[in-house]
């Protein structure tokens, strides 16, 4: 069989292979600082509080990533050629932008209460974007194994520099990893859940801590949740362009895409 890629997928490639590069990069000094900050707020914070709100984060990945209200009610895109299932996907970043800037807007508009709403509810976004990502790029989502990648997407968007390259290298040898998953009903364990709300949390804190600031807080509601989408599009669509690659070198024997 023949295993060429065509010249859309070397160009995509090409620019996969930027992005990877740009994911294992060592944090600049401004980042390091902002890290510095964060953690060391963390450690001012009770313990109780930390297990707190990583309970609630937990619990909202489990019912949103476990649950079956978020799979798309449209089939997978099987047979697409990578051409046809990024120009799907930059149909569903485009409005998902939208949507997201529009909650952000209100959001932001409504003072802290409903500011502070808005972090789980961007999530829900977030996570809706994925599972139709997913099935853009031909993945059923009704596979564990596939919600469980979406999350692994969404930590390598909103993680610091020194957590990327870990779960870069989880993405890129998703096919051998999701074939030592435990059984469903034990994904939990697979998940660092303290880790994955602190990162997050200290990703988006600033852009969005300005949302609550009275007077400004549409505006940066707006922009804060429409940047942390094309974020996560950037990451998403990147992933599953990676697998796509790698999935047609296996069918047809050849090599992977190298590093």
């Amino acid at each position: 069989m023949d295993t060429a890629y065509t010249i859309y997928e070397q160009q995509m490639l090409r620019q996969v292979k930027r992005w990877e590069m740009r994911q294992q990069k060592a944090p600049n000094l401004l980042e390091k600082a902002s890290k510095s900050v964060s953690t060391n707020i963390n450690k001012l914070i009770p313990e109780k509080v930390h297990k707190t709100i990583t309970a609630t984060v937990k619990g909202m990945f489990q019912t949103t990533l476990f649950g079956m209200n978020y799979i798309p009610q449209n089939d997978p895109l099987t047979g697409a050629t990578l051409a046809e299932c990024d120009a799907r996907a930059e149909e569903l970043l485009s409005l998902y932008k939208k949507i997201a800037a529009a909650e952000g807007a209100g959001t932001g508009a409504g003072g802290i209460l409903l500011g502070l709403a808005d972090f789980p509810i961007l999530i829900g976004i977030k996570l809706k974007f994925l599972f139709e990502l997913a099935h853009a790029y031909g993945y059923s989502t009704k596979d564990y194994r596939e919600r469980l990648f979406i999350l692994y997407v969404f930590q390598l968007a909103f993680s610091s520099p020194p957590k990327k390259p870990d779960l870069l290298e989880t993405i890129r040898n998703w096919h051998t990893v999701a074939g030592s998953l435990p059984p469903a009903e034990d994904y939990t364990n697979q998940v660092d859940w303290l880790q994955l709300q602190q990162e997050y949390r200290d990703t988006i804190d600033f852009r969005k801590m300005l949302q609550l600031v009275p007077g400004i807080g549409a505006v940066v509601g707006a922009w804060a949740n429409f940047g942390l989408l094309e974020e996560l599009g950037v990451a998403g669509m990147n992933s599953y362009r990676l697998r796509r690659l790698q999935d047609k070198a296996r069918a047809g024997g050849g090599p992977e895409p190298s590093r």
